[in-house]
């Protein structure tokens, strides 16, 4: 159990972010929101008599021949959502070179799209996960659920340090039965057994949600700086590598590796049809965000 002081920190980080978030939707990306992620279709309301310029296609023949007289179905919107954020807490995200950690780039995150889908009363679900499911909460409504949330993302300790995210997505798709919207928060860095079932995983689930993945990223991750011999760690695997960072070749290696992993992910959305929000800890996420959103509104 956290202490008195601890317990004060997370209450001052979560209403910082409850502060900066609410501002963001209420200014920028409410409306952005509600333009893009419509609701699942139409559902039948009432019949009422047909009037002229009615569509003949939405005639109810079952009422009209009972009643003797023609009658329309009345559809209204289905507009209420189910947002579930897959946010990966594995140990490679507590990196951060800039201001924040991936972890607390996604946390804000987060919180901005959890914030704008109460804001239009649909549901927000959470899947904290590592190479294992640490903490699903299942979706409700509310401020108060929220701030729980944005809470959880930011404060959980996992239990486990490396990366699977078929797995994840595995769980997910067995918990979320109705077709909902899942934002999937991760670095995606994940090799081995784990990273051939990716591919598996995303195509599975772009079918029968509305997956939008999020890489998040962190300049060091893509260019190492000339400061002599260097010595990195692997979090998750606790292995050790030493690099020759004065050398040209070594870091024009590691940054020809780097942009072949990013290629590599950017295809697999691409062949998957997923949509995707890359983002940096070294820039502000609200820009890319407004683009996002937007040009899915122009593409739909």
């Amino acid at each position: 159990m956290p202490n008195p002081s601890e317990v004060r920190e997370i209450l001052r980080k979560v209403r910082q972010i409850d502060i900066r978030t609410n501002r963001l939707v209420t200014e920028a990306l409410g409306g952005q929101y509600h333009s893009v992620f419509k609701g699942r279709g139409m559902d039948f309301d009432e019949v009422r008599e047909y009037v002229p310029g009615d569509e003949v296609r939405r005639i109810d023949w079952n009422v009209t021949a009972r009643t003797g007289h023609p009658f329309v179905k009345k559809f209204t919107e289905e507009r209420e959502l189910t947002i579930l954020l897959l946010v990966d807490l594995s140990a490679s995200g507590n990196f951060g070179s800039a201001a924040q950690s991936k972890r607390e780039l996604a946390a804000e995150v987060a919180s901005v799209l959890a914030f704008s889908a109460i804001r239009n009363n649909d549901k927000v679900g959470l899947l904290l996960f590592s190479d294992q499911v640490e903490q699903y909460i299942p979706p409700q409504k509310g401020r108060r659920h929220v701030l729980r949330v944005v809470r959880e993302i930011l404060f959980f300790a996992p239990k486990h340090r490396g990366t699977d995210i078929g797995h994840a997505l595995d769980f997910a798709n067995r918990v979320t039965k109705r077709r909902a919207v899942v934002f999937l928060l991760s670095d995606f860095q994940q090799e081995g057994a784990a990273g051939e079932r990716l591919g598996r995983g995303l195509r599975l689930t772009a079918r029968r949600h509305d997956l939008i993945a999020v890489p998040i990223g962190d300049p060091r991750e893509r260019e190492l700086p000339n400061v002599g011999l260097l010595t990195v760690e692997d979090v998750e695997t606790g292995e050790l590598l030493e690099l020759d960072t004065a050398s040209r070749a070594v870091r024009e290696r590691f940054a020809t590796f780097a942009r072949m992993r990013a290629d590599r992910l950017r295809d697999t959305f691409r062949a998957e049809g997923i949509d995707a929000l890359v983002l940096d800890t070294g820039a502000p996420y609200l820009p890319p965000l407004m683009y996002f959103f937007k040009n899915r509104k122009r593409r739909r």
